[in-house]
Parts: C-alpha cells; structure tokens; sequence
C-alpha cells in the first residue's frame, strides 16, 4: 500500500464516522496522514498540519496498522509506535480506525 492509498482508505472509514473532537497526525518516514475530528464527518488529509496527538511510526508498521495485520496497543508496547501529545486523543482512535 502506498501512503495515498491509505490515506483514501482512511477517508472512506472517516466518512461513515462522526466528529471526535480532535486532531490526529500519523507521521511516518514516507509523509503524514492528518485526521481532523473537529468536523462532521472527520476530514483526512496529507497536509502536515498541528495536532492534538502526533503518532510516528515506520511506513511499514502503519500499512500493518490500517490494514489491520498490527494491533495498535501491541505496536505500543513493542516501541513500534510512538505518541506525542494528548494520549487520550490516541485512544479514541481505536473506534475510529475499525
């Protein structure tokens, strides 16, 4: 998968969803997927934008993640994926990617 493939499949996902509330950036070694919660329904983009919870990790990994072969919390724990900011934010994504 490359990132704009993943990034139409979040927007298909996020257009069946509600607003969140918050800002979410996935930033990975190949570009950025910014989720904006504050409208309804989310937008996605690829514009490196400010975020309320940043969440870097390896290109790799984050295909793994959206394609769902890599559980989130698993990818926490193992040092596969970082969070900066309001960890609450990347909690909530769990309902939001699924």
């Amino acid at each position: 998968m490359t990132l704009q493939e993943i990034t139409a499949k979040m927007k298909e996902g996020a257009s069946k969803k509600t607003a969140f509330g918050n800002t979410v950036k996935f930033s990975t070694d190949q570009g950025v997927v910014h989720i904006d919660g504050m409208q309804n329904p989310p937008s996605v983009s690829n514009d490196d934008k400010a975020a309320d919870c940043t969440i870097k990790m390896d290109f790799s990994d984050f295909a793994d993640l959206i394609g769902g072969k890599l559980d989130g919390m698993t990818a926490f724990m193992t040092g596969k994926l970082k969070i900066e900011g309001d960890m609450g934010v990347a909690m909530k994504l769990q309902t939001i990617l699924r």
